[in-house]
């Protein structure tokens, strides 16, 4: 179920890092040491969604990944957005 204006911008204020982008998508930039760390956490984050089967769109630029989520068919973000951003958070504060 697609989360409100309201609900989207409470869950935000939990989350480091996290931005509404054209009201439909949240969006982080994760920076790495290097490439290959870079390459290690999409792999991890994939292996996550694809388990959700709730896919993000991730941009690689060196040591720098753009993760975006939204949930098409809710046409908004959902519980489940949230969710799996807190679990790619989780990934990247392991790595650190």
């Amino acid at each position: 179920m697609r989360l409100t204006e309201e609900e989207v911008q409470f869950l935000l204020q939990e989350m480091e890092g996290w931005k509404l982008v054209e009201e439909r998508w949240i969006a982080k930039k994760y920076r790495f040491q290097d490439y290959l760390q870079g390459i290690e956490f999409v792999r991890q984050i994939a292996a996550i969604s694809e388990e959700a089967n709730h896919h993000p769109f991730i941009s690689i630029d060196y040591k720098l990944i753009t993760v975006k989520i939204s949930s098409w068919r809710a046409k908004g973000l959902t519980k489940l957005d949230f969710e799996l951003a807190k679990k790619y958070d989780e990934v990247y504060d392991k790595m650190k």
